[in-house]
């Protein structure tokens, strides 16, 4: 036995823990993870000071994380938190000895005199935590990384999610009290007073404008409609007038069309030349000249096309974070919500409702995040067409899961009568419906519902208002046909067909709708 306490052995030891000083060990904080959890069986304002703070899986320490756990679980269960119940509960859970027994719970409670300070001390225990998780995700990236057969998209895409994770996770807004929020707001308030015009992203669309204020910071609108009413051509208008004519930044995420199908669209609208002339390149002199001219402005705006097909929430979410940081966008256009996948493992399969429930849910957490409005276009059932009546569009009709209808800050329908050959409006003047849409705003939670009347201009594909259009001597008809003074019932047509002014074929009806 005496032999065991050499010299020899001795310095040994000595010099292994010079040689693990050198070594690295994981950010840590296990003194404090002691005076937190001996504070909390002392003192009940410490529990209530962190418990929305930190996780079982913060503490470093094994047994720490068993007797935070046992605390959390009495103050779930509004029971009293002390040394004994703990003592009690991690009995019951069977892990009493594992954590030392009533020893080093003894030691715990005697390391601290009260809970000052341990709120601070808590947020450092959080902050190793958060350290810890970086480090294992950094080396999971590195593994990653290093594996030839890894897509480096997918790559950066896991990267990315994995980091926001850490971030969702771990950093909790504290509660504010009503004083604050209440000086924010006159604050806010304050602000908008001194700004001339509207409180949020302006449409373009004076009615909706006066209606809604503008779009406003973190709501989410859901604009449905049948195939063929123009979805893509209403947003796409909107889209239009935010960034040319406000200078507005805007991400415009087409999971539909194509970029280029979408840019030549807006085209059409700027130069007043027809998609089919665009199509057929069949122009005149003086239109192309006219071409060359009126995209100047569409050249310089600030619209950024997205258009990844079968895109996921959280590639939707990442791209969006990337687009706020780089060139602080101001709106999110997503065309159109039922093409989108909740990603995760399982492709395609699970329950449909339950993956667009979860579309809708993490929309309005990005509104939220990035403190702008999202709009995300959707479709309706058939239970429009079976209908009698004017066909327009309710609330119930939003297909596939009842969370759009639920999550949405604003819910709003298009409708264009003249599209179910109904030639006049259900009004008292009776009043035709021939190049005309409605925008129904159904539901509002900031404000009031109104049925909303715009011009729609099937030739170019795009929406207006309805008033800037009473006069032949406002449209530049001249250049689109050689007609001359006709020109007028041109635009009015009755019924365009969907190639030429919705885009693709995925915009089709068949008995399967929305094509996964």
């Amino acid at each position: 036995m005496e032999k065991m306490t050499s010299p020899q052995n001795i310095s040994y030891k000595k010099s292994n823990v010079v040689s693990l000083e050198k070594g690295k060990v994981p950010p840590q904080a296990v003194d404090l993870e002691e005076v937190v959890l001996g504070a909390m069986m002392i003192d009940k304002k410490g529990v209530d000071e962190i418990i929305d703070i930190l996780i079982p899986e913060a503490f470093y320490k094994n047994s720490h994380k068993l007797i935070y756990d046992a605390i959390k679980k009495l103050f779930d269960a509004s029971e009293a938190i002390d040394l004994l119940t703990v003592s009690n509960q991690l009995k019951k859970e069977k892990v009493f000895d594992k954590v030392g027994g009533d020893y080093y719970l003894i030691q715990l409670t005697q390391k601290v005199s009260s809970s000052a300070h341990i709120e601070f001390h808590a947020r450092i225990i959080l902050q190793k935590y958060i350290q810890r998780s970086l480090i294992k995700i950094s080396n999971e990236i590195i593994e990653e990384a290093f594996d030839e057969g890894t897509d480096v998209f997918d790559l950066l895409d896991s990267a990315e999610t994995k980091l926001y994770e850490v971030t969702q996770g771990n950093i909790k807004r504290s509660t504010e009290t009503a004083q604050s929020l209440v000086i924010q707001a006159k604050k806010k308030i304050q602000e908008i007073s001194n700004k001339e015009g509207l409180s949020g992203v302006p449409s373009g669309f004076d009615k909706l404008d006066e209606l809604t204020s503008g779009w406003q910071p973190s709501d989410l609108i859901i604009v449905a409609a049948r195939p063929g009413m123009g979805k893509t051509a209403l947003t796409l208008s909107m889209a239009r007038n935010i960034a040319v004519d406000q200078g507005i930044p805007v991400a415009f995420f087409s999971l539909e069309m194509s970029s280029v199908q979408l840019i030549t669209r807006l085209i059409s609208s700027e130069t007043g030349l027809s998609s089919e002339k665009l199509r057929t390149g069949k122009l005149e002199q003086h239109e192309w000249e006219q071409l060359n001219v009126k995209v100047k402005d569409l050249e310089k705006a600030p619209l950024f096309i997205d258009d990844t097909p079968s895109l996921s929430i959280f590639d939707l979410r990442a791209k969006a974070r990337r687009l706020a940081s780089q060139h602080g966008i101001k709106m999110i256009v997503v065309d159109y919500l039922q093409l989108m996948t909740a990603g995760g493992s399982q492709k395609g399969g699970g329950n449909r409702e339950q993956e667009i429930s979860t579309i809708s849910r993490n929309l309005k957490a990005l509104a939220k995040e990035l403190g702008i409005p999202v709009i995300a276009l959707s479709q309706l059932s058939r239970a429009v067409e079976t209908r009698g009546g004017s066909k327009r569009p309710l609330l119930s009709d939003l297909r596939e899961s009842g969370a759009i209808e639920q999550d949405a800050d604003i819910v709003s329908f298009i409708y264009r009568p003249e599209y179910y050959k109904i030639e006049e409006w259900d009004d008292e003047e009776r009043t035709p419906t021939q190049g005309q849409g409605e925008f129904i705003v159904a539901k509002h939670r900031n404000g009031g519902l109104e049925n909303i009347r715009l011009k729609f201009i099937g030739e170019l594909g795009k929406f207006d208002n309805l008033e800037d259009f009473n006069f032949p001597s406002e449209i530049p008809s001249s250049m689109n046909s050689g007609d001359g003074d006709n020109d007028f019932g041109n635009f009015n047509l009755p019924n365009p067909s969907a190639d030429e002014a919705f885009g693709s074929s995925m915009n089709s009806d068949d008995d399967n709708d929305v094509p996964f």
